[in-house]
């Protein structure tokens, strides 16, 4: 009997070893089924600001709806602000509670008819009563020999800033679960019927091809 009470603990040790073995080839699976599920790709994240895994410049035009352009507007305005508030609102011209939806060309130089390289999907709305002020959700669709895929940006567009950041939370294709910054700056306008923004963007989390 006492010879069995002593074999006890050596199997319990042993049985504790096993489990803590199964429990590290569990997680090395996960780990292998993950890589797979993710096409086989490997995440790169940078160390610093000044290092981008990737860096990309290219010009968002926008042409909005006036009543007489149908061929070539890419946005409209789909509300406006309640009678009460639009007098004021309008008088003053921050366009406070408008929403603009668009499908604009984004071109790889400033001209809008230089080479297109995506379109930007998504919308904005003004949403500051004293100075003009937006917010904005787009997707970058990219469907060329350079790229396949989309980017997704979301933000504050504050547009009395020379410069302005907004969030780059997500992508597919050749921009996977992609992350970064893209720096937004106006470089031309033509009253209210179009405007360019320059967008210099930087991804500081990239999948890349393992």
């Amino acid at each position: 009997m006492q010879g069995l009470s002593t074999m006890k603990p050596s199997n319990s040790k042993q049985q504790q070893q096993l489990s803590s073995l199964l429990v590290v080839v569990a997680a090395v699976l996960l780990l292998g089924l993950a890589g797979v599920a993710h096409g086989g790709r490997r995440l790169i994240v940078s160390r610093s600001e000044d290092e981008p895994c990737k860096k990309m410049t290219m010009y968002y035009h926008d042409i909005i709806y006036s009543g007489n352009n149908t061929a070539n507007a890419t946005s409209a305005a789909v509300t406006k602000p309640e009678a009460a508030l639009s007098l004021s609102h309008w008088k003053n011209g921050t366009f406070f509670g408008l929403l603009v939806v668009f499908d604009d060309l984004v071109t790889e130089e400033q001209a809008l008819t230089s080479e297109p390289v995506a379109r930007a999907q998504g919308f904005y709305f003004y949403d500051k009563k004293e100075q003009y002020n937006a917010w904005m959700a787009f997707s970058l669709v990219f469907n060329s020999t350079a790229y396949t895929g989309t980017l997704n940006l979301m933000g504050a567009d504050l547009m009395y800033e020379k410069t302005r950041d907004i969030s780059v939370v997500g992508g597919t294709g050749d921009f996977f679960m992609s992350r970064g910054v893209a720096t937004l700056s106006l470089v031309a306008y033509e009253g209210t019927v179009y405007f360019r923004l320059k967008m210099d963007i930087k991804l500081y989390e990239c999948y890349v091809a393992a």
